[in-house]
């Protein structure tokens, strides 16, 4: 028996010996001076720094396109666009119709119309199946009294279904495709879902049907750019994409696309209408110019070359936390959203006597602060929300797309260095 144990702890260490030889040279340029200006600069600490002056942390971004870590960072050509958009003064509703007519092309929607974002978008879709283009009924929203107001949410309730509720719909839920057609009434205006595979072919057959649009909340779906492009062809009435999360626009900002004569109704309930009740959800001709220079930039990017860079990042940080005995990794493209190479990290949290949560919460307390992603840690998830995650397995995920070159580094060492003091604290109270 003891020769077993013997041959399996040697077994063990050379594991641990030929991992640490692998990870050897990002160990040497970590502890270079050219990556510690680089460390400087990722935590906040470069001259220059506007947020620095008001004593708001920076922080690497592990975690990926949130709103409350103000989404993306913008495309350069985003950042162009806007900057040369600021120096003139347009027509919004001329800028608005154009815009529209470049987003059809670059779709094969028949039309569209730049958002506040995938939510204000959502509040505009609303807002135009109910009162259309009459100036009576989009002055009276969000009293719907004599309009068709019910908005069936096929798939359920989700953290954002207050903007379909603000512009006056009233929720019916269909759980799945088997309860749709039952859910539809006379009443109903919309039918909405984060669908975005093959059910929503089989919803389009009964809201087709039953005349009713149906809206897809598309907002994480790009990339890839095909998900841009795949439900006009589809034949969806609505879709929504948002400009700050994957598309790399402002983060304040997002497109709705579909139907002319639905987008024309949207657009009559929106800003800058006055009177309109989406009228508080402005979009400026800087994220107008933005978003269409990101749009263009998609649809001519290489996602393969993209994907192996952001591979590199998230392998290079694998690298490192797997020099911790007990610690393994694995690497996936997630489909239909936030589809990055993502790097799940993986421990017996009994065994160190850590808890993902735990970690998450000294990684961000940390300096630099990093925010790292894990199944169970939305902030912002409203209570009910959590309860239906109960039963859900917690996982730390690094998310390679919102990480900056460099950032990896620091990252895959600082989880390295949680982990194994948790490790061996562990070990000495045993």
């Amino acid at each position: 028996m003891s020769s077993t144990f013997e041959f399996q702890g040697g077994r063990a260490a050379r594991r641990a010996f030929l991992k640490m030889l692998v990870a050897t040279p990002l160990f040497a340029t970590i502890a270079t001076r050219s990556f510690a200006a680089t460390v400087a600069s990722g935590a906040g600490k470069a001259l220059g720094n506007p947020y620095a002056k008001l004593g708001v942390r920076t922080i690497i971004n592990a975690r990926g396109t949130f709103t409350y870590l103000s989404g993306c960072l913008e495309l350069p050509e985003v950042r162009r666009a806007a900057e040369a958009a600021s120096h003139y003064f347009v027509d919004l509703y001329e800028l608005q119709a154009a815009a529209g007519k470049k987003l059809a092309a670059l779709s094969g929607a028949e039309s569209g119309i730049v958002t506040a974002g995938a939510a204000a978008a959502m509040s505009q879709a609303t807002a135009g199946c109910i009162a259309g283009s009459d100036p009576e009924k989009v002055w009276q929203l969000p009293d719907t009294t004599g309009m068709k107001d019910e908005v069936v949410m096929l798939g359920g309730r989700n953290a954002f279904d207050n903007a379909l509720r603000l512009a006056g719909g009233k929720l019916v839920i269909a759980a799945g495709l088997a309860d749709l057609a039952g859910a539809i009434t006379p009443k109903t205006a919309l039918v909405y879902t984060t669908f975005r595979d093959e059910r929503v072919i089989e919803a389009l057959k009964v809201t087709k049907a039953a005349g009713v649009p149906l809206l897809v909340d598309a907002s994480a779906s790009v990339p890839p750019f095909e998900n841009f492009t795949k439900f006009a062809k589809w034949g969806v009435d609505l879709y929504t994409i948002s400009g700050g999360k994957g598309l790399g626009g402002p983060q304040c900002s997002g497109v709705l696309l579909g139907r002319k004569d639905l987008i024309d109704a949207a657009m009559a309930n929106s800003a800058p209408w006055e009177g309109a009740v989406c009228r508080a959800m402005k979009v400026g001709k800087e994220e107008i110019m933005g978003v269409l220079a990101a749009v263009e930039y998609w649809s001519k990017a290489d996602l393969n070359a993209l994907n192996k860079t952001w591979q590199g990042r998230v392998e290079r940080v694998a690298k490192l936390v797997e020099t911790v005995p007990g610690v393994t990794t694995e690497i996936h493209i997630p489909v239909g959203s936030n589809s990055y190479p993502t790097l799940t990290i993986n421990w017996d949290e009994t065994a160190f006597g850590l808890t993902v949560a735990e970690c998450v919460e000294e990684l961000r307390q940390g300096e630099p602060c990093i925010e790292m992603l894990s199944t169970l840690g939305n902030r912002s998830l409203l209570p009910q929300l959590r309860k239906s995650n109960a039963n859900v397995v917690n996982k730390l995920q690094v998310v390679s797309m919102t990480l900056q070159p460099g950032e990896e580094l620091i990252v895959g060492n600082r989880v390295r260095q949680v982990l194994n003091k948790a490790r061996k604290t562990k070990t000495a109270a045993n």
